[in-house]
């Protein structure tokens, strides 16, 4: 199901980069001219299209970058808008960090940033989005203080100990769900709590895996489509979709797609940066992960588009939606943070 596509695109996109206005700065980098923002929005619109015309009741939840939420005004004379075609093609978000640990975890968000942040959560509140949060705390005290300050505004609180892979077991103050309850869940509506986790290979074999989750009431897992190398069967799925007491949830994946890294399933042996094209700068904090160009159709036919996409594969194991991740990637390419026209 899961496999990499040959890619004809790189001629298109070169061609196109050499047709545009910035064409006579032949020395200047042709990504500088990019409307970044706008370009990463309109690729989760369009995966949330293909899902969608796939599986219409596929989920698509964005994590990260809230910012992505409104269109930056082009001058001081005209104030943000609000990015309606890219919310409408989301089912919720879930805000990284927002009372705790943005940068560090544990560290309180300050006042300010928290003020800005909490402008765009309820942006999406107002907008029918599902707000979902996942603070990163040290201790079941701050974990206590998220769920509080989380549940106040209506939103559904996560409160974990790692950021990304490292998130590979269930925090011990964690445990036990928020609201905890015996419904089924068949909608994002429905969900009052949720777990994420960001790798699960720890775990056995992955049939153990499910059956370890299977102990447990979250109304929502969130997971990573493999277990180690392999992808997660429908079986294991499955038993994912059912709660401890027997009412069925939802299980989503998460996916980056900002970036691609030596061992996801389509990489291959001899790529490196800048081969193929759309290949950039690796993570400073990871040589093994690196940057891609996100909007070139080379990289955006793995994720999406037809059978051997990831987002089908997804929908062929039996998933009920996705988390789409590495949004904030558009900032690496950005050399100016007033990046106008977005």
């Amino acid at each position: 199901m899961f496999r990499t596509h040959s890619s004809l695109a790189v001629l298109l996109v070169a061609l196109q980069i050499l047709s545009a206005p910035a064409r006579a700065q032949s020395q200047a980098d042709p990504a500088t001219f990019l409307d970044h923002r706008e370009l990463m929005r309109t690729f989760i619109q369009n995966i949330s299209s293909y899902a969608h015309s796939k599986k219409r009741t596929f989920i698509i939840i964005a994590k990260g970058d809230l910012e992505l939420l409104e269109k930056i005004a082009p001058s001081e004379d005209t104030s943000n808008a609000p990015a309606r075609a890219y919310m409408r093609s989301l089912n919720g978000v879930i805000a990284e960090g927002l009372f705790f640990g943005a940068k560090t975890i544990g560290e309180a968000t300050p006042e300010d940033r928290l003020k800005k942040r909490l402008k765009m959560t309820e942006l999406a509140k107002k907008s029918r989005l599902k707000v979902l949060v996942m603070d990163y705390v040290k201790n079941g005290k701050q974990a206590s203080k998220s769920y509080r300050l989380n549940l106040k505004r209506g939103y559904i609180p996560y409160a974990a100990n790692a950021y990304g892979e490292y998130l590979n077991s269930v925090p011990p103050f964690s445990r036990t769900p928020v609201n905890e309850n015996p419904k089924s869940i068949l909608s994002l509506r429905d969900v009052k709590n949720f777990l994420y986790l960001g790798e699960s290979s720890g775990y056995g074999h992955q049939d153990e895996f499910a059956l370890k989750m299977h102990d447990n009431n979250f109304d929502m897992l969130v997971v990573d489509a493999f277990h180690g190398d392999r992808a997660l069967t429908r079986q294991a799925i499955e038993t994912l979709k059912y709660k401890k007491v027997g009412a069925k949830r939802l299980v989503l994946a998460h996916l980056d797609i900002g970036s691609a890294a030596v061992y996801n399933y389509f990489w291959k042996n001899n790529w490196r940066e800048g081969s193929p094209s759309w290949i950039s700068s690796p993570h400073k904090d990871n040589p093994d992960k690196y940057f891609v160009q996100y909007w070139h159709p080379g990289w955006q036919s793995i994720i999406f588009g037809d059978d051997n996409s990831y987002i089908f594969g997804l929908i062929s194991q039996g998933f009920d939606g996705v988390v789409v991740d590495g949004l904030e990637a558009y900032k690496s390419f950005i050399v100016n943070d007033d990046e106008g026209n977005q």
